[in-house]
C-alpha cells in the first residue's frame, strides 16, 4: 500500500461505544474534527457509524427525512431541539448507520472508492483483525484523488 491514496489519508481514532449517549458522542465527533466516528460493541466489533447525519435523524421527527420539502413546516430548529432535547441521553445504538463498510488493513483504493460510491457514509472505518483503529474520510480521499489525478494527467499531457 506504499502508493495508496488511502494510506496518505488514514486517521487514527478512538471509536465510540454503541452505548455512548448521543450528547457525548456528538461532542466527540466534533472534537475529532471528523464528520462521523465508527461505533463498536463492548467486545470491539464494528456496530456502525454515528455522525452528522445520524444526529439529525435523532433530533428531527422521522417524517422530515421523507418530505420532498419542509417549507410548509413552520417549526423553528430551536423548537425541534427543545422537543427532542431528551435524545441527548439516548444511546447512539438506535441511530447508527449500520451499512457494512468496515475494511481490514489490506484494503485497496478501489475498494474504498466502491464503498464511497455505493454507501451514504462520509468515513470508512479501518480495522486490524476486526478491531477498528482508524478511518478514511470521503473528503480526504477526494482531495488525495484529485492530487493524484492532476499529477498523472500532467505526466500524460
Amino acid at each position: 500500500m506504499s502508493d495508496s491514496i488511502a494510506k496518505q489519508t488514514l486517521r487514527e481514532i478512538e471509536p465510540l461505544s454503541a452505548d455512548e449517549l448521543i450528547g457525548a458522542a456528538a461532542r466527540r465527533v466534533i472534537e475529532a474534527g471528523l464528520p462521523a466516528l465508527p461505533a463498536v460493541e463492548a467486545d470491539g466489533r464494528f456496530a456502525g457509524i454515528f455522525g452528522e447525519r445520524e444526529l439529525m435523524v435523532a433530533l428531527f421527527p422521522g417524517y422530515v427525512g421523507e418530505l420532498a420539502s419542509a417549507a410548509m413546516i413552520s417549526r423553528s430548529v430551536d423548537e425541534t431541539i427543545e422537543r427532542r432535547s431528551d435524545c441527548a441521553t439516548e444511546p447512539i445504538r438506535r441511530y447508527l448507520t449500520t451499512d457494512h463498510v468496515l475494511v481490514e488493513d489490506t484494503f485497496s483504493d478501489t475498494q474504498l472508492t466502491e464503498i464511497f460510491l455505493h454507501h451514504r457514509v462520509l468515513i470508512v472505518p479501518i480495522a486490524t483483525e476486526g478491531r477498528v483503529h482508524a478511518v478514511v474520510t470521503r473528503h480526504d480521499f477526494f482531495c488525495a484523488l484529485v492530487d493524484r489525478f492532476g499529477t498523472i494527467a500532467e505526466n500524460l499531457g
